[in-house]
């Protein structure tokens, strides 16, 4: 009988981190959800608390993190820096660390970052926010690279915007702006980055590793084009 595989979820209370638990435990694996708030398996401060015993993790997924620090940086104070590295930095190589030995001895894992399309893109108003989530794919390199010979990969997913309780919440000014702005005229679903998170935690992505996939209904991509619409997806040149 095939032993039940283990999944830790930072930031498991809602939003993503809810969607992703839900998804990873409808494939069959048991959750071990965490958070700062009660409701969890385990409530911490991933920045700043030590990890209890785990047990042994097969999927590491880091996805706690701080959205809402808001500044430009000519007036950003170094509290407001410091709390956007502290958790989206910090904070999730911690979450790594404290399952990576294990998936070392075992010789098997699954990593994954739950970034943000800010870290290729950059984000007016949070120069924190974007830092944090850029070392984020520095950091997914580099263990990719310290562990592909022990089984384990380590990638990112790059959410753009998503139709979380928190981002319903706001202004509807702002949502409309934001829809306006997106390629596919519509949020990303919670379940559409994790549906990404489950196939880069199963074993049909054994060779997908140091990766970065945006979930973000093309907001990433250049649209610009100098003939032609942005509906057509054409330049007036092509054939």
């Amino acid at each position: 009988m095939t032993e039940r595989r283990r999944a830790l979820v930072t930031g498991a209370a809602r939003g993503i981190g809810a969607a992703i638990s839900a998804r990873l435990a409808a494939d069959g694996l048991e959750v071990v959800r965490v958070d700062l708030h009660e409701g969890c398996d385990i409530a911490m401060d991933v920045a700043r608390d030590e990890f209890p015993p785990l047990g042994e993790i097969d999927v590491c997924v880091a996805n706690a993190g701080v959205t809402t620090t808001i500044a430009p940086a000519h007036r950003m104070t170094a509290e407001q820096w410091q709390l956007d590295i502290d958790v989206n930095l910090t904070g999730s190589f911690r979450t790594i660390q404290a399952c990576l030995g294990g998936m070392r001895e075992r010789g098997h894992g699954r990593i994954v970052v739950i970034s943000s399309v800010a870290a290729l893109g950059g984000l007016p108003g949070q120069v924190a926010y974007a830092a944090s989530k850029s070392g984020q794919l520095g950091m997914v390199r580099t263990l990719a690279a310290e562990n592909a010979s022990h089984g384990i990969t380590v990638n990112a997913i790059l959410p753009g915007l998503v139709a979380t309780e928190q981002v319903l919440a706001m202004p509807a000014q702002v949502l409309e702006r934001a829809l306006a702005a997106a390629p596919s005229g519509r949020l990303v679903e919670p379940a559409e980055i994790a549906a990404a998170v489950a196939f880069l935690a199963g074993e049909e992505s054994a060779q997908v590793s140091g990766q970065t996939i945006a979930v973000d209904g093309g907001a990433s991509l250049n649209l610009m084009s100098l003939g032609g619409s942005r509906q057509d997806g054409i330049q007036s040149g092509d054939a």
